[in-house]
């Protein structure tokens, strides 16, 4: 296996450990002690984003100023699973739903750095960088298919069979980590440095723009798609699961190839024209008339989502040189994990008060949004990064 195969294989174990958690969310945050309803479920994603926000940067930071990675992974990824042990085991203490929260923070501010410097370790191989990119979202794709499906098959046996089939698979990223050579570039930079010159790229705000809202689009599917296919097709956790699998298979398979299309094309194309239908797609499901219906358009809106995910981490890659990456994707994960909160919250509290087709419009609006304010922005770095290639 090479190194770009087990990178990806790392990014892919940190998704399905999470996505793991998705179909049967009410039924595990009950078996934990949490009412079982949808704002219960929210503080039970927020808190692990949470701890993104705050720790992507950090640990970002750390590797660029060590001038080190590989440790790195392994740290976040063990961290991780000790966490999704604990959490686990919270029920037989009598502690309450509080410290599954506590742990859940505690869980996530590891995570995160197993998953951004993974995907800044495939930054630094070589090949191009649209391909290596394309690799991390066809992981990220695979990892949240597997999971959807796989998670929601767990939950169905058992409420808390996602936190253990979610820390082996930490657990063994951990291990897998640590037989990658590590090629983070020179010797490392000062903190207040390496903060100071991503702070000087005011460009990097468009692809992290992007990120933000692609992934606002997956914390809505997350939960409030989930609560949508449950209540208004009556499916179970299971079916659930297949129907997430629908959107993330071809979310996954058309990554890479996307990925390395946009070396030889441009990032303009997949990221601003694919934003556009990813939007008019995310809205079409919450128009469709039954379920065989919404279930195709997720394949759509699968589809789609793959043209936008690889070229905005594509597009960081391209704006910073080779020993600012740490930071920098660190920086693209925190405006993403923020994504993922403001789409649990803007989800359930649109559909809270408006109903969920609202809710659709709200988010495949925003995705329209960005493409249109962002395109000439997009263009402007493209051409320039042509122009540099050039010279």
């Amino acid at each position: 296996m090479n190194d770009r195969r087990r990178l990806a294989a790392i990014v892919w174990s940190v998704l399905v450990s999470q996505v793991f958690l998705y179909p049967g969310l009410e039924d595990t945050v009950a078996a934990l002690g949490g009412d079982g309803d949808i704002l219960a479920g929210t503080w039970f994603l927020v808190a692990e984003f949470g701890a993104f926000v705050v720790c992507a940067v950090l640990w970002g930071v750390v590797s660029d100023a060590l001038g080190r990675r590989t440790p790195l992974v392994a740290l976040g990824a063990a961290g991780g699973a000790a966490s999704y042990v604990a959490v686990s085991l919270v029920p037989r203490t009598g502690l309450g739903f509080g410290t599954v929260l506590l742990l859940r923070v505690v869980g996530g501010a590891f995570t995160i750095g197993a998953f951004s410097l993974s995907v800044t370790m495939l930054m630094d191989l070589s090949g191009g960088h649209g391909r290596n990119m394309g690799a991390a979202g066809t992981a990220i794709g695979l990892g949240a298919a597997l999971g959807s499906v796989v998670g929601g098959q767990l939950a169905s046996l058992d409420p808390l069979a996602p936190l253990y089939g979610g820390a082996a698979l930490l657990a063994g990223a951990a291990a897998l980590a640590l037989t990658i050579p590590d090629r983070s570039p020179g010797d490392g930079l000062p903190f207040d440095a390496l903060l100071d010159r991503v702070y000087r790229r005011p460009t990097l705000l468009v692809p992290y723009a992007f990120g933000y809202i692609d992934r606002l689009t997956a914390g809505f599917f997350a939960l409030t798609g989930v609560a949508y296919f449950r209540e208004t097709f009556g499916i179970d956790a299971a079916q659930a699961g297949i129907t997430l699998g629908l959107f993330f298979v071809p979310f996954a398979v058309c990554q890479y190839h996307v990925g390395a299309l946009s070396d030889r094309i441009g990032r303009f194309l997949p990221v601003v024209v694919g934003s556009m239908l990813y939007g008019v797609t995310i809205v079409a499901v919450g128009l469709a008339p039954g379920y065989a219906v919404a279930a195709a358009l997720m394949v759509v809106v699968g589809v789609c989502g793959a043209f936008v995910s690889p070229t905005t981490m594509a597009l960081v890659t391209d704006v910073v040189p080779a020993s600012e990456r740490g930071v920098a994707m660190g920086g693209f994960n925190v405006f993403g994990s923020l994504g993922m909160l403001s789409g649990f919250l803007v989800g359930g509290v649109v559909t809270e008060l408006y109903g969920y087709f609202p809710a659709f419009v709200a988010v495949g609006g925003l995705e329209l949004a960005i493409a249109v304010v962002a395109s000439r922005s997009v263009r402007r770095i493209t051409t320039d990064q042509g122009r540099s290639t050039a010279r």
